[in-house]
């Protein structure tokens, strides 16, 4: 792809977020190891979805991409890899049916264990160790053997990537998604919940269209659309020595494809446009997310895009803007002229997660299910206003009944965190807001293609 790049380039550039591992040879043993494992994923698959995105990026399908803030070993179970899988369908059936468009299905997870943190040391009381930074570096239990860096966690990360590949491959091709199984995809817990009211009453829809189809003479049978899936995953390409091990030539095109994930992004804190992070991400043919936060200006954002997609190739680069929701109308409006100003081709979508955590009284991190859905909101209105797409949404999110994120239907509460707060790092939607949230984006995606959506003008002002 790039004459005078290659996968251990990256190594001459500065380089932020990196763990200091105690002893380099170790990490150097391991790291070739991995070297010569199977890749995780194929070349084909990421030009799939190069494809999707690139009907995206048109304005001809919706990215819903979402899973765990930080994958843990501990939680690697059929039975959470089947329930996330499960509202990934519901939500991408409520877009589709809803709110009229065909959705790409990308998960966060098979690869989702590294994380940037703020800091590089945590305190508690009079300790300070290092920062957790994903069990595919150190352990979240907060003592001296947890947190130091240990390469085997690399291999861990590996092979439970690989079976859970395994896995969402079978749910996805095996017969799992066949829409006549739509009404077995409501988990227990949202059946009596509203927006599980909801859904059972599109289920139902769906299932007269169906019977109608068939009386027509098609078929789950014979239409694989109705009875297969396309699912791909994703992570933040954070770890770049346990990426490059994972860098290889696809033998059809020559070109070099991270086999480690469909998907990897930059993070906002790892954009920095000559560091290793970007250095590493613009040889590869995968695409690539960059996270916008509201330290990225316009000029910055353009000489990005002109390192990771020189082509301008439809499909290749996601923007995901992540403000906060009362940043949104300040700073997304500025990147979406000069983009459109200089005719770049990307994907918009919304990350309305990590710009909205706030602490509880009771010392819970936690986030606002109205403020969420007020940044979807508001870059929405944002992309209407200056004539662009807001082609995705990116999300923190769980099939399990967990209480990590306040507000919704059910209306978690405060004192209610302490239940079911599980996440290792940040919180998390859980199975019944995130099906809300599908709904209340249908609605909208409905709205907008009707032309009945009206942006508000102090919103759009930047």
């Amino acid at each position: 792809m790039v004459a005078s790049w290659s996968p251990q380039g990256w190594r001459s550039k500065p380089i932020v977020q990196v763990p200091d591992y105690p002893d380099a040879e170790d990490l150097k043993s391991i790291e070739e190891q991995l070297a010569t494992f199977p890749p995780l994923v194929f070349a084909g698959e990421a030009r799939e979805l190069t494809s999707g995105l690139a009907k995206v990026a048109a304005g001809e399908a919706f990215l819903l991409q979402g899973g765990d803030c930080a994958e843990s070993f501990a939680e690697h179970s059929a039975d959470n890899i089947r329930d996330f899988f499960r509202v990934l369908l519901q939500m991408a059936v409520v877009l589709t049916f809803a709110g009229r468009v065909p959705v790409v299905k990308v998960g966060r997870i098979a690869g989702q264990f590294a994380k940037p943190r703020s800091a590089p040391m945590e305190a508690q009381g009079n300790v300070e160790l290092p920062s957790y930074r994903g069990d595919i570096i150190n352990g979240i239990d907060f003592t001296k053997g947890a947190r130091v860096p240990d390469p085997r966690r690399l291999m861990e990360a590996y092979r439970q990537s690989a079976a859970t590949l395994n896995l969402l491959r079978a749910f996805a091709q095996g017969g799992y998604a066949n829409l006549e199984h739509v009404h077995q995809w409501n988990l227990g817990f949202v059946k009596d919940s509203p927006a599980g009211h909801r859904y059972q009453e599109l289920a139902d829809r769906i299932s007269e269209t169906l019977s109608f189809m068939r009386a027509c003479g098609v078929t789950p049978e014979e239409t694989a659309q109705l009875r297969t899936t396309d699912f791909y995953t994703s992570h933040e390409a954070l770890l770049l020595g346990y990426e490059e091990a994972f860098t290889r030539v696809d033998s059809t095109t020559g070109d070099w494809y991270a086999t480690s994930g469909h998907f990897v992004w930059i993070g906002d804190r790892t954009r920095q446009p000559d560091h290793a992070h970007v250095e590493f991400c613009r040889g590869i043919k995968n695409p690539i997310g960059i996270k916008c936060g509201p330290s990225l200006d316009p000029d910055e954002l353009l000489r990005l895009i002109d390192i990771l997609n020189p082509a301008n190739e439809p499909g290749r680069l996601t923007l995901i803007s992540r403000f906060g929701a009362d940043k949104v109308g300040e700073h997304l409006p500025k990147l979406i002229r000069a983009v459109t100003r200089e005719g770049k081709v990307v994907v918009w979508s919304c990350d309305p997660m990590h710009g909205n955590t706030v602490k509880a009284a009771t010392g819970y991190k936690t986030r606002p299910f109205d403020l969420i859905l007020r940044e979807v909101e508001q870059s929405f209105d944002v992309h209407r206003a200056e004539g662009s797409y807001a082609g995705g949404v990116h999300l923190e999110m769980t099939g399990k009944n967990v209480t990590e994120c306040i507000g919704g239907a059910r209306s978690v509460s405060e004192t209610d965190l302490h239940d079911r707060y599980h996440t290792h790092c940040d919180p998390r939607l859980n199975a019944d807001q995130a099906l809300e949230m599908a709904f209340l984006m249908a609605e909208r995606l409905k709205r907008d293609r009707d032309g009945s959506a009206v942006a508000e003008p102090s919103v759009a002002a930047g």
